[in-house]
């Protein structure tokens, strides 16, 4: 250890404050201020509470320094249930909103909505983070190591699985689209083509439109070390996207890209969006019969460009014959 450890080892030996005199800690009253009053009004209980904010980690500790005490309660199995729930709601919520979108791209939308450190952020701004009760692991050939960050998102995790115990499966779709799915999350940024020109034209012939053509609609300075073009590309009449660039190679790229952009973030408006979990009652029990809820599925997507879908694999699709190909094929036999 070194002079500088040293000192603040001893600083911080000097300014702790011992909780040696609390029944328990946390105490009752510092877990209702921080969880907030909405988690308060379904959960009443301080210790369920209690449980949600402590680690699974965190009895290795426990049971190193207070051998005879009885082994507190972790939210090992909440935090499976509501990391479950979550995915369920997240997946749902996004194929509903955008029925185009890649599986691939789905996934990353998902995690970046539900995942481990958007969780670990909303248990910040809940204020649980002065909660937390849990205790760092080094990396082992069978597990990584356990950070700070992985012990928070299970907060938020084993407070949506008590929504869903205490209340029910709306109630606990509700909490996680407040804190969750209420979030701006750039897609656009997910979507990478490695070649969206020809993904535009594997599309275009999909839905049996006319080969899309580039054209230039706007240019200035040429000549200039800095020009500027503009370039759209067409579907006969149908402008399909639009993008710019300081070359036309470039420009006609960016347009390809908005084009498919604009077919796979097509987005479902929010009084036509309708959840498969909707159709559960509002009760807590979801195997008993309750009242008929409306329910129409939605449309199912156009299943994504093969190649396209990540841009790293390199594979290209065989071209798909055309109809009168087909027929041609059909007439020789």
């Amino acid at each position: 250890m070194g002079h500088v450890s040293k000192r603040l080892y001893s600083t911080a030996s000097k300014v702790a404050v011992s909780t040696s005199h609390l029944k328990q800690f946390p105490p009752r009253e510092a877990i209702v201020r921080q969880t907030g009053r909405a988690v308060v009004a379904v959960i009443r209980s301080p210790d369920v509470i209690r449980r949600a904010c402590t680690h699974k980690s965190f009895v290795n500790l426990h049971t190193k320094y207070y051998p005879s005490s009885p082994t507190p309660p972790t939210n090992a199995d909440l935090a499976s249930l509501g990391n479950a729930l979550m995915g369920l709601f997240a997946s749902e919520h996004l194929h509903a909103s955008y029925p185009h979108l890649p599986t691939r791209v789905l996934k990353a939308a998902v995690s970046a909505h539900v995942g481990p450190l958007t969780c670990a952020s909303v248990a910040h701004e809940m204020g649980a983070a002065a909660l937390l009760r849990w205790y760092r692991q080094p990396m082992t050939p069978t597990s990584p190591a356990l950070l700070h960050s992985d012990a928070l998102a299970s907060i938020p995790r084993a407070l949506t699985a008590l929504v869903y115990q205490e209340r029910s499966l709306s109630s606990a779709r509700k909490f996680v689209h407040s804190f969750f799915l209420g979030r701006q999350v750039d897609l656009r940024a997910m979507l990478k083509f490695q070649d969206p020109k020809r993904a535009l034209m594997e599309t275009v012939a999909k839905f049996g439109r006319e080969r899309p053509k580039s054209r230039l609609l706007k240019e200035t300075g040429r000549f200039s070390n800095s020009p500027i073009f503009v370039v759209g590309i067409y579907s006969g009449a149908d402008k399909l996207g639009e993008g710019f660039g300081s070359s036309l190679k470039m420009a006609e790229y960016r347009a390809a890209e908005d084009a498919l952009h604009r077919l796979y973030l097509t987005r479902t408006p929010s009084h036509l969006l309708q959840l498969p979990s909707s159709t559960f009652g509002t009760q807590g029990d979801i195997y008993n019969p309750g009242p008929a809820v409306d329910y129409t599925p939605g449309a199912l997507g156009e299943a994504e460009i093969l190649y396209a879908s990540s841009g790293r694999s390199g594979i290209v699709a065989p071209k798909q014959p055309t109809i009168d190909e087909l027929e041609a094929r059909k007439d020789d036999v």
